[in-house]
């Protein structure tokens, strides 16, 4: 685990915002392919493999980003 947080505590929380928002919303019109995705996944057509695929790409940076985010928080419960 001390692995995992030294290298979130390596990546700046500056980068992973930047991505959430142009890699992670693109594209911006006529709505982000994240929320697409997500609307596909809660009514359960997201069953093509490329769909699936652009969840993962467009959700990653998300999901470091809280990561990243939420990390500090459990490590002070740990001590």
């Amino acid at each position: 685990m001390s692995t995992l947080r030294s290298l979130f505590n390596r990546i700046p929380l500056s980068i992973l915002i930047v991505l959430s928002l142009t890699l992670g919303l693109a594209p911006f019109t006529p709505e982000p392919h994240l929320w697409e995705k997500l609307k596909m996944l809660a009514s359960s057509e997201l069953t093509e493999l490329l769909d699936i695929f652009d969840l993962l790409l467009h959700g990653t940076p998300w999901l470091l980003l809280i990561i990243k985010l939420f990390l500090p928080l459990t490590s002070k419960q740990e001590e």
